[in-house]
């Protein structure tokens, strides 16, 4: 079995981490951003140093291919995405990128053999850190998103996913070209830490993930009155954020008590206007989150929140709207790549567990056109999308191990 090198993804990971936009608090690596043209250079520089084919697509995903024996085969992809949250950590995304790279850089230098094209990816904008909804890359990928939804993707000043694209020096009206079909390519692969603390307290190196949760998205804004705090009695006030308040708590409670066991709901972002200490909130917009391994408990969870903003509003007179924000499907993946991800495991000795995602992740859109299996390594303490996020190096090289092995079989 073929091993990688620890103390090389040791060095890309540090070398990719310190393109970071909030040194000392945290890493950020927004989409589109000097930290993330960095970030494509240095890929792009290790790439092309190991003579493979490097590009960038019309929306900002990097690509580069190490070549088969059969051209006319369809490649296997391997990758993850290369943007952060804000203030987040260093390996959320950047593990799998690096993995990748890793794993291709091992077979070229030893010639292995291999049948089909091995193509890495590192996606764009999979947080939604800048754009809101998250998954842009991998669903513009696959067809979800036209050019068309990509120029009314905004961030909070306004400027649209598409003008970005524009303005780092892509074309994103070729997007079509690049749409992939099914039995354009043989099945992809992603290593991502888990996020949880599943593995991490059960002392398990690796997990096998046989589905990744659903996820909804809404902004949810109630408008009001802004008014004097101190002249106005409380009976005739219309305060959109006590308002909001309540409709939080009651978010909380659906996905308690709601649904099922396995459905989680969050409130993460709130804008209140005009944010003044001694006027009445007069505006307030909110996200909410809603997961689910099952349709049916997002989909609970979503109808009451929406009865529940109709009838606080009603209540208290405000006007309201929910608006989507974005959504994936639940998804199964592939029993063949998961069979041979296990089949590697148990080759390598490695202890495993066969589990669910709570998080989304671009696999889930690549289920769409081709087989998807992922494998996930250990988060300390289920910390992620924060500074202290962490693994141990040698958990990584594990999943690193197992996801070159695994490449390796699919690639005959």
């Amino acid at each position: 079995m073929l091993e990688t090198n620890l103390e090389r993804i040791k060095h890309n990971l540090e070398t990719l981490s310190s393109f970071n936009s909030t040194p000392g608090k945290g890493y950020t690596r927004l989409s589109f951003s000097s930290e993330h043209r960095k970030a494509l250079d240095f890929l792009s520089k290790a790439c092309e140093s190991m003579g493979f084919e490097v590009m960038i697509d019309p929306v900002g995903n990097f690509r580069a291919k190490l070549k088969g024996s059969d051209p006319g085969a369809p490649p296997i992809m391997c990758g993850s995405h290369i943007d952060t949250v804000l203030y987040g950590g260093k390996l959320d995304g950047a593990a799998g990128v690096v993995a990748a790279l890793e794993a291709l850089t091992v077979i070229k230098e030893q010639n292995v053999p291999i049948r089909h094209s091995l193509e890495f990816i590192a996606f764009v904008e999979e947080e939604g850190a800048s754009f809101g909804g998250g998954l842009i890359g991998s669903k513009a990928l696959v067809g979800k998103y036209t050019v068309e939804d990509l120029k009314n993707l905004t961030n909070d000043e306004g400027l649209s996913f598409y003008e970005a694209a524009k303005n780092f020096g892509l074309n994103p009206d070729e997007l079509e070209d690049y749409v992939l079909r099914k039995g354009d390519v043989k099945a992809l692969l992603e290593l991502h830490i888990e996020q949880g603390n599943v593995l991490y307290t059960k002392s398990i190196p690796l997990g096998i993930v046989e589905a990744i949760v659903g996820i909804k998205q809404l902004a949810v804004t109630l408008t009001g009155k802004a008014n004097h705090a101190g002249t106005t009695p409380m009976n005739l006030r219309r305060d959109a954020l006590v308002a909001a308040s309540n409709i939080i708590s009651f978010v909380e409670h659906c996905a308690k008590h709601e649904a099922f066991d396995t459905t989680v709901a969050t409130v993460g972002k709130i804008w209140c206007f005009p944010n003044v200490t001694n006027v009445i909130p007069g505006k307030v917009t909110f996200t909410i989150d809603i997961r689910d391994i099952k349709t049916e408990g997002i989909q609970r969870v979503e109808q009451l929140i929406k009865e529940e903003v109709k009838r606080i509003s009603d209540e208290r007179g405000l006007q309201y709207s929910v608006n989507l924000v974005g959504e994936s499907d639940p998804v199964k993946l592939s029993e063949k790549v998961v069979s041979v991800i296990q089949r590697v495991a148990e080759k390598l000795n490695v202890n495993f567990l066969r589990m669910n995602s709570g998080a989304g992740h671009d696999s889930a859109l690549l289920t769409e056109v081709t087989d998807v299996g992922m494998i996930f390594v250990p988060s300390i303490e289920g910390i992620s999308h924060a500074p202290e996020e962490d693994t141990e190096y040698e958990d990584l090289k594990t999943g690193c191990d197992v996801l070159l092995n695994a490449l390796v079989d699919l690639a005959q």
